[in-house]
């Protein structure tokens, strides 16, 4: 199969992970990364910076697909800038997923998102645009991820529960069955979540909920 040149739109920490999902997928070859103005020329992990976000307009007469490799922590803003931008000027996004992943025949992953190494993602599960499901997260029967959220490494996200736009679940993070997490709310790594979470929540880190 012939491999389609993808451009990363992003050059930091989040980029060398999916980087390796890309390698390792082989549906795509790595054409570049746009990164910071004064980025422009080095190199990343073997791959160059070929410019910033205010040269994607040009970029994409060359390549047809992006991905936006910037992580996703405090809030989902920088990644919906550059997804919104990247769209706009004509780039296709596809869905990436790990080889080392398990994805259910009936699940439904939506384009931009990202499924890193060792996620299992089973039956009936949806996941939005722009997502980030880090390495070895769990997503389990039913549940829904709403659009621009990361689920981050080793989630487990129990059956029917259903996480709002914008949201970030932390690190190790578990969550009953059948809640509902609101949009734009941060669950802390290692937090257990048992009840369902307004908008904007942000509870205390290691706090039992």
């Amino acid at each position: 199969m012939t491999k389609q040149d993808i451009v990363l739109i992003g050059a930091g920490g989040h980029a060398l992970s999916c980087i390796d999902v890309i390698e390792q997928a082989k549906n795509f070859k790595i054409a570049g990364l746009v990164g910071l103005k004064e980025e422009i020329g080095t190199v990343i992990n073997g791959y160059k910076v070929i410019g910033s976000d205010s040269d994607l307009p040009q970029i994409v007469k060359d390549y047809k697909f992006a991905l936006i490799t910037v992580g996703q922590i405090r809030n989902a803003d920088l990644r919906i800038k550059l997804f919104t931008e990247a769209i706009k000027v004509g780039f296709e996004l596809p869905t990436i997923t790990s080889p080392f992943s398990y994805i259910s025949p009936s699940a439904q992953i939506n384009k931009g998102t990202i499924v890193l190494h060792g996620a299992i993602i089973n039956a009936g599960v949806k996941i939005g645009i722009n997502c980030i499901i880090n390495s070895c997260v769990l997503i389990e029967h039913g549940t829904e991820v709403s659009d621009h959220c990361h689920v981050s490494t080793g989630a487990i996200l129990n059956g029917d529960t259903h996480i709002g736009a914008r949201s970030f679940i932390g690190s190790g993070a578990i969550l009953k069955q059948g809640i509902s997490i609101g949009t734009d709310c941060q669950v802390g790594m290692g937090q257990l979540v048992t009840k369902n979470l307004d908008n904007l929540t942000k509870p205390t880190e290691n706090t039992q909920l």
